[in-house]
């Protein structure tokens, strides 16, 4: 009896699972990589470049006369889709977007503490991750005008006559809410279908929906040659740069590559304006 006890007292111990913890979304950690990636300090990264678009909108995208303000195409189809759910606003994506973010945050009940160091690190990184799209906006202006005599405008000539502070406003706003469009959005749809629905393995559905976001990024914008048909040079430069810009998503988070994106945008519309 003595032994069948002890038998029957070691098969009842408990079963340690520290090995499977609980997964949670970002990497973890108190140093600049993974804070940079956590939603606190994406918040605090994006929120000014927020409240600058809709200042600047209000300032230098609305006539005086209609009233009626310009926006980003982006913007405009994040607010039709609220509209669907019955929510309505101009500022609505944008308060959308910190809104998550916030919630985000209190769910994983990270501590309430902004580190400047970190704010200022993810500026710098964002300029670092400019530099390759340059290069790559470089050697598609380079084979366009090999290409095509015809080439498509340059995406900066039709806001060329815009003040440099509606300019500005565009690019942060292009930066802001076409990655919350095509990174944030449509790549966790696209990865939800290729994991879940069809089973891929979880990589190779990563890479299907950066590539599939890559290419709908790339179909977003306007590639029509003003003699009809397609500028297939700038429609691959765009799908290149909507993966480019799907890596670095994955690899370094929606605060990073929403900042790469406006770096970009800022370079290209306000500080290098096509003469």
């Amino acid at each position: 009896m003595t032994s069948s006890a002890s038998r029957s007292t070691r098969q009842r111990r408990p079963i340690r699972r520290d090995h499977a913890p609980a997964p949670r979304p970002g990497p973890s950690g108190s140093g600049y990589w993974a804070l940079s990636m956590r939603p606190l300090h994406m918040l605090a990264f994006l929120a000014p470049l927020v409240v600058l678009y809709e200042l600047g909108s209000i300032r230098y995208l609305t006539t005086s006369e209609a009233g009626e303000r310009q926006t980003i195409l982006a913007e405009r189809l994040l607010g039709e889709f609220f509209e669907l759910f019955g929510a309505v606003g101009l500022m609505l994506p944008g308060a959308a977007l910190l809104t998550v973010l916030l919630i985000w945050h209190v769910l994983l009940g990270d501590r309430w503490r902004i580190r400047p160091g970190v704010l200022g690190g993810m500026a710098l990184e964002s300029f670092a991750w400019t530099m390759p799209l340059l290069v790559l906006a470089a050697v598609h202006s380079g084979a366009a005008e090999r290409v095509a005599a015809a080439a498509a405008p340059d995406p900066a000539a039709g806001l060329a006559s815009l003040e440099w502070q509606a300019r500005l406003t565009i690019a942060i706003g292009a930066g802001l809410y076409e990655e919350m469009l095509f990174r944030l959005v449509l790549i966790a749809l696209l990865h939800t279908v290729f994991a879940d629905l069809l089973r891929f393995g979880q990589g190779i559905a990563a890479a299907l929906a950066v590539a599939g976001a890559a290419v709908a990024f790339g179909l977003y914008h306007d590639t029509t040659l003003p003699t009809g048909g397609t500028d297939w040079p700038k429609l691959l430069f765009l799908t290149a740069a909507g993966g480019y810009l799907g890596a670095v998503y994955i690899l370094r988070g929606f605060g990073i590559v929403a900042g790469t994106h406006a770096v970009y945008d800022i370079m290209v519309l306000v500080l290098l304006p096509s003469g």
